[in-house]
C-alpha cells in the first residue's frame, strides 16, 4: 500500500509540472560586440570600403543600440535601433531603422546626405566562443545631394562580444 501512494505522488508531481511549464523559446543571443569587415556599396557604381560595427543588447527586451562606419570613397555612421528576433540559441535577425549620417560632398557606401535608412541584418555567435558573425545590408532613403535616390550597402564580418 505505501509503494502505491508514493507511485501515485510521482505521477502527481510529474503532471503538476507537465501541467505548470511553458514550452521553451529561444531567447535572444546575448552580447554586445564591436566587429569590422568589408562593406560594398552598390548605388552609386560600386565602391568597396570598410565597415566598423557595434551592438549594444539590451537585456531584458528584444532591442539593440547599433552604429555602423562606413569607409569607402566618402564615410558615413548610421546609428539604428533595432528589433532582435531570436531564430535559435546563436542566431538574432534583427530589423534596425535610424538614420545615415555622412561628411562631405563625396558619396560613402550609403550616399553623401543625411537620410533615413532600414538595417535588416543577421548576428550569428560562434558556440563556446565570444566571436560573432555578422552581415546586414544599409537602405538609405533620398541619400544623394544631386537627386535623391535610395542608396544600397552591404557589409559583413566578425566582431568580439563583450
Amino acid at each position: 500500500m505505501k509503494h502505491l501512494q508514493y507511485w501515485i505522488l510521482g505521477i502527481g508531481s510529474i503532471l503538476s509540472v507537465a501541467i505548470n511549464s511553458q514550452p521553451a523559446q529561444a531567447q535572444v543571443a546575448y552580447g554586445s560586440y564591436v566587429g569590422i569587415g568589408p562593406a560594398i556599396g552598390l548605388s552609386d557604381g560600386t565602391q568597396v570600403g570598410g565597415v566598423l560595427a557595434f551592438r549594444y543588447k539590451l537585456l531584458e527586451a528584444p532591442l539593440s543600440f547599433r552604429a555602423q562606419a562606413l569607409i569607402g570613397k566618402g564615410t558615413a555612421v548610421v546609428p539604428t535601433v533595432s528589433y532582435d528576433l531570436p531564430l535559435n540559441w546563436q542566431t538574432d535577425a534583427y530589423l534596425g531603422a535610424g538614420l545615415v549620417l555622412t561628411s562631405g560632398d563625396t558619396p560613402s557606401p550609403v550616399g553623401n546626405k543625411m537620410s533615413f535608412a532600414l538595417q535588416p541584418g543577421i548576428d550569428y555567435v560562434v558556440p563556446n566562443s565570444n566571436t560573432v558573425i555578422f552581415g546586414n545590408a544599409i537602405i538609405a532613403f533620398d541619400a544623394y545631394r544631386n537627386g535623391g535616390g535610395t542608396a544600397l550597402s552591404l557589409q559583413g564580418g566578425v566582431g568580439l562580444r563583450f
